[in-house]
């Protein structure tokens, strides 16, 4: 039966998220049960692309990337595909009407990784950013939302800004691996060589607008889709505290985290917030 199909794809995408980003899946679990499966298969889907650019280097990514973009064409167009990742994916984008041109976007921003090292304006940063966050926040709001334009109209720009501060503050976390693993740049004008503690106080400034921008838009979502949402909101600004707390040397050198004891207390003060409407 297709129905079996369909249930096995999108337990699939549930288990990429779970064993890729814990924080995630966490934050995922907090949202009505209504919209959980549909933001596991963005989530799948979007892992899976970031994947080809960013691990797979023992292979020929340029040839995989294209490959699983004609796959992602042919699911959108089929409506169905035997690569479950995308079954899944095609199911959320057509039952919420996702725009395609956020897929497109999303996909050229990744194509870029392929190639492109350094982003030296912030044009070309920005542009980035859109492609690889801002539009996956979009994706989500039109599940949060349900498909309804006129929701998904009034809450884009705070999405857009919510989706660039998560972005950011994993390229801050990422900085290491980033740099020394795939040798990439994603901030401008920022040396990475020499990152100073004025560099870094500049970045946290501007994740810091991003997340007051996108916590507006929180205060106004649905309520199956708000304290799953506050949840990773809460955990990324987290990160970003101890982001700010670290000296530089040290982000160059290590993987910041958020261990997973303040992970479950962010949970339960989050919970008592929601419940008491402060949020």
């Amino acid at each position: 039966m297709k129905a079996i199909f369909d249930n096995v794809s999108y337990q699939c995408s549930r288990l990429v998220t779970e064993s890729y980003s814990t924080s995630f899946a966490l934050a995922t679990k907090m949202l009505g049960s209504s919209i959980r499966s549909d933001i596991y298969n963005i989530y799948g889907f979007v892992r899976f692309t970031d994947e080809i650019v960013d691990t797979f280097h023992d292979y020929d990514k340029e040839t995989l990337f294209k490959k699983f973009s004609k796959a992602l064409d042919d699911a959108l167009a089929d409506k169905i595909s035997l690569n479950p990742i995308l079954n899944a994916f095609q199911h959320t984008y057509h039952k919420y009407g996702i725009p395609r041109h956020l897929v497109d976007s999303f996909m050229k921003s990744m194509e870029m990784d392929l190639y492109k090292t350094v982003y030296h304006n912030e044009e070309e940063y920005r542009a980035y950013v859109y492609g690889s966050a801002d539009v996956v926040g979009l994706m989500c709001l039109r599940v949060f939302v349900k498909g309804d334009k006129n929701r998904f109209e009034e809450l884009r720009q705070p999405a857009m800004s919510l989706g660039s501060a998560f972005q950011k503050v994993n390229f801050l976390r990422d900085l290491k691996e980033d740099f020394e693993g795939l040798n990439r740049s994603y901030f401008p004008n920022t040396d990475l060589m020499e990152l100073d503690e004025r560099s870094k106080k500049r970045i946290v400034e501007e994740i810091r607008s991003d997340f007051s921008k996108g916590y507006k838009g929180i205060e106004r979502l649905p309520g199956d889709a708000k304290f799953g949402v506050y949840t990773a909101y809460k955990y990324y600004y987290k990160l970003l505290q101890k982001l700010q707390n670290t000296p530089p040397l040290e982000i160059k050198n290590a993987r910041i985290r958020v261990p997973n004891y303040q992970k479950f207390g962010l949970l339960a003060k989050s919970y008592l917030n929601y419940k008491l409407n402060l949020v």
